[in-house]
C-alpha cells in the first residue's frame, strides 16, 4: 500500500486548524496517535511493503506522529488561553511534554513479538543475566566437555558460582537458561515466553555481534505435540511478517530438544532474490533430560521450546543488511523507525 505523507500531512493541519474544543482535540489524537489510528495502520502495513518501500513507509510513519504531536501540543496551549464564556479549564487533562525521542527499533521489535505470544496466552518472564553453569549448560543436557564451556567461547566473571565451589559465574550465551529456572520454580502446565541480552564472544562482523537479544519460548502439559508447536510458530510467523509467509521445518540439532527442527520462511515474500530461503528460529520437542534436571516426574510432562534472535528478525522485517546499525546510534537510521 502506497502513502501519501505529503497529502496526509496538510489534511491534518487543516483538520486542526478547525478543532474549537477539548472533545474535538482527543478525537483527533485518536484519530491519528489511537491504537487503530492512521499511525498505527502505516505501521501495519510494513509486513506486506515491497522491502525497497519499507524505510521510507517507516520513516514516514515517525514524522507524521511527530507531527501530530506537535499540531496537537499547539492547538491544546490555543484552546487553554482561550476563555469562553461558561467554559471551564480540565485540569485533570494529560499534560504534553516536549518528544524526547521514540522506542529504539530493537526494542520495538520485542515489544511485537511478545504482544504475539501473549496474544496466544503466554506470559512474559525475565530471568538474570548473570548464570550459573548448571543453568547455562547441565540443566540444558550440555555436558562439561562441550566446547562452549571453554572460557574463549563463553564470557566467564572473575566470581564464584555460589552453587558450585571451584566453578565461575557466567554470561548467559542463550536465554534457554530460562527453561531451567522457570521449570525448577514452577509445576505444569505452563507456557512463558523469556525475552533478553546474551552475550558470546563472537567477531563483530555484519551478521554477528557479542551482544544482541533473544526471546525464548516453553510450554509444557501432560500432552503436548510436535504438530502444536508447528501450528504456533507457523501463526507466530504470518502474524509478523504477514499473511503470506512461506515456511518451512527443517531438522537440526540441539543437546535441550529432541527432536529438533530450525524453521525457514521463503526469502521472496521479503523481497530478497539472493536466497531462496532464510532461517529465523530453533524450536523442539523438551529433551527428558531437561524434565529430569529439574526434578519433573518421569514421562509425566511433555514440552516444546523455541528461540528467536530479536535483531535477525527486525532485519529481516525490515530489510536492515548490517546488524551493526542497531547499535551505532546514528540518528539517520534510527530515526526511520
Amino acid at each position: 500500500m502506497q502513502w501519501n505523507f505529503q497529502e496526509i500531512h496538510q489534511y491534518a493541519q487543516a483538520e486542526a486548524q478547525s478543532i474549537d474544543s477539548a472533545q474535538a482535540l482527543e478525537a483527533f489524537r485518536l484519530k491519528y496517535l489511537g491504537k487503530k489510528g492512521l499511525v498505527a495502520d502505516v505501521f501495519a502495513s510494513l509486513p506486506t511493503a515491497q522491502a525497497v518501500d519499507k524505510a521510507a513507509i517507516g520513516k514516514g510513519a515517525n514524522d507524521l506522529r511527530n507531527f501530530v504531536e506537535k499540531l496537537i501540543a499547539e492547538k491544546l496551549g490555543s484552546l487553554s488561553a482561550v476563555k469562553t464564556a461558561g467554559e471551564k479549564v480540565d485540569v485533570s487533562l494529560p499534560g504534553t511534554g516536549d518528544a524526547i525521542g521514540h522506542t529504539h527499533l530493537l526494542t520495538q521489535t520485542m515489544q511485537e513479538i511478545i504482544a504475539v505470544f501473549e496474544q496466544m496466552g503466554f506470559v512474559t518472564i525475565e530471568t538474570p543475566e548473570i548464570e550459573t553453569e548448571f543453568h547455562n549448560f547441565t540443566g540444558l543436557n550440555i555436558p562439561i566437555d562441550h566446547p562452549s564451556r571453554d572460557a574463549f567461547d563463553t564470557f566467564y566473571l572473575d566470581a564464584e558460582d555460589p552453587s558450585a565451589r571451584g566453578r565461575r559465574l557466567l554470561l548467559r550465551s542463550h536465554t534457554s537458561p530460562g527453561q531451567v529456572r522457570i521449570m525448577k520454580e514452577h509445576q505444569p502446565p505452563m507456557a512463558v515466553i523469556v525475552p533478553g541480552r546474551v552475550y558470546r564472544p563472537d567477531a563483530v562482523d555484519a551478521s554477528h555481534s557479542f551482544m544482541f537479544h533473544q526471546v525464548e519460548g516453553l510450554l509444557v502439559d501432560e500432552k503436548v505435540q510436535f504438530s502444536e508447536l508447528k501450528g504456533l510458530l507457523t501463526e507466530f510467523c504470518r502474524r509478523f511478517f504477514g499473511p503470506k509467509v512461506i515456511m518451512r521445518f527443517r531438522p537440526h540439532f540441539f543437546p535441550f530438544t529432541e527432536p529438533s527442527a530450525e524453521v525457514d520462511i521463503n526469502a521472496e515474500i521479503l523481497g530478497i532474490q539472493r536466497k531462496k530461503w532464510l532461517e529465523i528460529l530453533g524450536c523442539g520437542m523438551v529433551n527428558p533430560k531437561v524434565f529430569e534436571g529439574v526434578g519433573y516426574p518421569k514421562n509425566k510432562y511433555k514440552g516444546f521450546a523455541f528461540g528467536m534472535g530479536v535483531e535477525r528478525m527486525a532485519m529481516l522485517k525490515y530489510g536492515i543488511n548490517d546488524i551493526r546499525l542497531f547499535y551505532e546510534n546514528d540518528v539517520r537510521f534510527l530515526k526511520q523507525f
